[in-house]
């Protein structure tokens, strides 16, 4: 067991995912060799199990890259609320079972050493279904890997009617989509806590730090920029307790929102584009900034003993001076 991590932005992180059950994300139970497994003991979180993926060379799916479905239009208040939905898990007062799995996709990032599927559930096809993506039927299919067919978007229609689901035929592009657009949630998720993982454990934190503070010796200037850093940690600590209270729905959690319709509504649009990769992959990013901070602040320490240090020799207040010794013998 590896652990917990060191520091705030990290801590963060772990806030942010903990509605997240990995077993209903994935299909399979975990890889023994997954690197995963550490990056979950790391983030301490209970019941949390994770697997490698990979991309079916048979079940790639459409090219989604040529493609355009992203709205530039922010959630309203009112749609993430019902995106938050009730306790029955249904949508709009629908009966519809958002925790129900939809299907199982095979990832696309991972290498071929083994074998996954992620679980897709109702309540994620309905959130690309929603703003601010609003997937077509083509684009759908891609995203959940059907193969290509005549009547495909026809059958995919159908299917999403028998569920409570509407696909309006001949839905209009709207803006690129990117590369995460292609991801389910289950490996977006996945992506950012490898993401997560590495910032922690393999960002060299103390190298830059030392490489920063060598080009800042001024005694002059070391006060002035030590202040500097504790006002970033401070900033950056404001910024990840944001991002931690986010409650925008993921995979099979419902978690209910904390945050005021406003800024929620805001930060439920960010994870929807990225389908849930973007707040944890800014908080593992932080992790590395606020890991910096701290060595940082560390080789400030020693400058400023070395420097008081120097001060005592130079003035004669050192050991083995004048001054020194008198002071010694008074101690005594």
């Amino acid at each position: 067991m590896h652990s917990p991590p060191r520091d705030q932005a990290a801590i963060m992180l772990w806030k942010l995912v903990e509605n997240v059950k990995y077993e209903d994300i994935y299909e399979v139970s975990p890889h023994p060799r997954c690197i995963l497994d550490l990056s979950l003991a790391w983030l301490g979180h209970p019941g949390m199990e994770d697997v490698q993926s990979v991309e079916d060379a048979n079940n790639s799916g459409m090219n989604l890259l040529d493609q355009s479905v992203i709205k530039k239009v922010p959630v309203p208040p009112k749609s993430v609320t019902s995106l938050m939905m009730n306790k029955d898990g249904f949508l709009g007062g629908m009966s519809v079972n958002t925790g129900e799995v939809f299907c199982s996709v095979p990832g696309r990032l991972s290498l071929l050493s083994s074998t996954s599927k992620y679980k897709v559930t109702v309540g994620e096809v309905q959130r690309r279904l929603s703003p601010p993506e609003c997937l077509n039927a083509s684009l759908l299919g891609g995203v959940l890997r059907r193969a290509k067919s005549k009547n495909g978007g026809r059958s995919l229609r159908e299917r999403l009617e028998k569920i409570g689901l509407n696909l309006p035929a001949g839905r209009r592009k709207a803006a690129n989509v990117t590369l995460l657009t292609s991801l389910v949630e289950g490996e977006a998720v996945h992506l950012a806590r490898d993401f997560g993982y590495i910032c922690e454990t393999e960002f060299p934190a103390k190298a830059v730090s030392e490489y920063l503070n060598r080009q800042h010796t001024d005694p002059s200037d070391l006060h002035s920029r030590k202040n500097m850093l504790l006002a970033t940690k401070q900033l950056c600590k404001e910024f990840t307790d944001l991002l931690a209270q986010d409650r925008t729905p993921i995979g099979n959690s419902r978690p209910s929102p904390i945050l005021e319709p406003g800024i929620q509504s805001c930060l439920t649009h960010f994870s929807l584009i990225t389908h849930g990769f973007g707040a944890p992959a800014i908080c593992a990013a932080l992790t590395a900034l606020q890991n910096y901070l701290t060595e940082a602040l560390k080789g400030m320490d020693k400058m400023f003993l070395n420097n008081t240090t120097t001060n005592r020799h130079t003035s004669g207040e050192g050991p083995g001076s004048k001054t020194g010794d008198k002071e010694e013998k008074h101690r005594k």
